[in-house]
């Protein structure tokens, strides 16, 4: 899969969207939903590379900036770049809470809290695997996203 062309981006419709997701991908990243501690394939993944949206592909967040905050979802201290995140406050599970979603598809991809490490920001972006699709650095360049590899040293 290589990296869609942001101007031209248009999301799939329902029907492909379910034609091409898992059932928990499509569940968490077109209806809110969220998938159980410590069973997402990214939450202790710490090979080096960006995470992108699984409906789009636009870059999300790096391995960089990716940490251990003990919650069993992947977690990050910020978005890669300049991604400008959406953001909605949902009360779901009877508090106000900051969910994420991305640019261009939409996609539901978990929760923002003040909670992070304060030495780089003290944001915790609290994301679901099954919202995210990695590339490692291998495979950047050929997949579209080469701008990234200063970002991990490679030319």
């Amino acid at each position: 899969m290589t990296r869609p062309d942001s101007a031209t981006f248009q999301k799939p419709s329902d029907d492909e969207l379910r034609a091409s997701l898992t059932p928990t991908q499509y569940r968490v990243t077109q209806h809110e939903g969220t998938e159980r501690a410590f069973t997402g394939e990214y939450w202790d993944h710490e090979e080096e590379g960006i995470y992108v949206d699984v409906v789009s592909g636009e870059p999300l967040f790096s391995s960089r900036d990716k940490y251990d905050a003990g919650c069993g979802w992947p977690s990050f201290t910020r978005p890669i770049g300049n991604v400008p995140l959406r953001e909605n406050t949902d009360y779901k599970i009877g508090y106000a809470r900051t969910e994420v979603r991305s640019p261009l598809a939409d996609s539901h991809l978990g929760h923002v809290f003040p909670d992070g490490p304060r030495q780089e920001g003290g944001l915790r972006y609290c994301i679901n695997s099954a919202a995210l699709r990695f590339v490692p650095v291998s495979n950047l360049e050929a997949q579209g996203y080469g701008e990234y590899l200063a970002h991990f040293g490679e030319e």
